[in-house]
């Protein structure tokens, strides 16, 4: 049975304190947006219409409050299972098969993302089948789905299972010091993953093909060659065959780095448009955004890995929870529930840091392109193309917007380069 003590009601808390933040920033959203939605911008009235801006406003609404209900389900299952007595059920029910603690551990999570994913399913399906068809963006077919959840769980299995398996040999066998070996066996799979990405789990998913413009294609070499940049290749991915929606990145470490460009961004937008958007990849790239950003979230990996081990063996975490003494692989799990809740509270200083490097890349994008006028039309069509929310509440960007609010960055470019 569940203990109630001090450290129950803290969790809990803290546990709706988040979901109280979460609730009220949505509904601040999308008052604000109803307050505030109904007229073009200025900027954009050369490219949206007024009705184009209902469709907008509609589909902000309906995406962000499904969401938002997804979120609160989720919640709510995890909450569920932590308090309804499941996971001593589980965990006795495993140890009648006496395997030791890093087979069962291994068990108990398989168990538990098998029934939480099931249950995600029908929140995945009505996203993709229904509100995303329903403003025409969805082009996928329920096979296609099927495909694309059973690979993920594949690889999920296949690549949780072997990190998973990894640390609990470290926590297990690693003496005092497992926490150090851990976090850098955590860290070294994730410079590793970004190394494969490109190479070997993408193309899983999505066909790449050299882009058919060679006159584009040399243009682009030419644009990120001023700035040093090398690319193993420029590809056209085939994301129409899932979606409408419209993007371009620079993904890749050492050798497999590469400019991938959506084929629907290829089809909407001008070259001019397409290069200035590139340019501000290159931006983050040439900035070392990744690098920069990367360096504090390891260092926070090292704490958090040092919490797990000072709090692993807590005798009151386990009671807390109605186990009688310390599980390895049920002190992961505990403990990472604790630090996920606290880390939600750290969103608005990562947001800070991402605008901040997202101004920086667009700076680096002006320089390099001589002229902000596509790039402000580059921006102008993405937002109607996917379309994106004109008017987000001031504080629920603060909180969450990874870029500067669209208006808000469109004018910045503005008095910088008229072109």
């Amino acid at each position: 049975m569940v203990e109630v003590n001090f450290l129950l009601l803290i969790f809990l808390a803290v546990f709706l304190l988040r979901s109280g933040a979460q609730i009220y920033l949505n509904w601040l959203n999308i008052s604000y947006l109803r307050q505030h939605g109904t007229t073009v911008p200025e900027m954009f009235q050369d490219t949206i219409n007024p009705e184009k801006l209902k469709r907008i406003s509609a589909y902000t609404a309906e995406s962000e409050n499904f969401a938002m209900i997804t979120t609160l389900a989720n919640q709510g299952l995890f909450l569920a299972i932590l308090l309804s007595g499941v996971l001593p059920l589980l965990v006795r029910t495993i140890s009648l098969w006496k395997y030791g603690p890093i087979i069962s551990g291994l068990i108990f999570f398989a168990a538990l993302s098998i029934f939480t994913n099931l249950l995600r399913i029908p929140f995945n399906l009505y996203e993709t089948f229904v509100i995303e068809e329903r403003y025409g963006f969805n082009v996928m077919n329920f096979k296609m789905w099927i495909s694309d959840l059973l690979k993920s769980l594949l690889l999920t299995t296949i690549l949780g299972g072997l990190l998973l398996g990894l640390l609990l040999v470290l926590v297990v066998h690693g003496g005092d010091a497992w926490w150090v070996w851990a976090w850098m066996l955590v860290g070294g799979f994730e410079l590793l993953m970004l190394w494969l990405f490109p190479v070997v789990i993408l193309p899983l998913f999505n066909k790449f093909d050299p882009i058919e413009n060679k006159g584009l294609e040399e243009r682009i070499r030419t644009l990120i060659g001023k700035v040093g940049l090398r690319a193993k290749g420029i590809f056209k991915m085939d994301a129409s065959k899932r979606s409408k929606h419209t993007n371009a990145f620079f993904i890749g470490l050492g050798r497999t780095k590469r400019i991938v460009l959506f084929d629907t961004l290829l089809a909407s937008h001008t070259e001019e448009e397409i290069l200035s958007v590139l340019a501000h990849e290159a931006g983050h790239w040439k900035k070392r955004h990744i690098l920069r950003m990367l360096i504090p979230l390891e260092i926070l990996s090292l704490v958090s890995f040092y919490v797990v081990a000072k709090f692993l063996n807590w005798p009151l975490l386990y009671q807390t929870f109605g186990f009688q003494e310390p599980i390895v692989y049920v002190g992961l799990f505990l403990i990472g529930a604790f630090i996920s809740l606290i880390g939600f509270f750290a969103q608005p200083l990562e947001s800070a840091i991402s605008r901040k490097f997202e101004r920086e890349a667009d700076d680096f994008a002006l320089g390099l392109t001589e002229t902000a006028v596509p790039m402000r039309s580059a921006l102008k069509r993405l937002a109607a193309d996917n379309l994106s929310n004109l008017s987000p509440h001031p504080l629920y960007a603060w909180f969450y917007y990874s870029h500067p609010p669209l208006v808000e960055r469109i004018e910045r470019l503005s008095p910088s380069n008229k072109g």
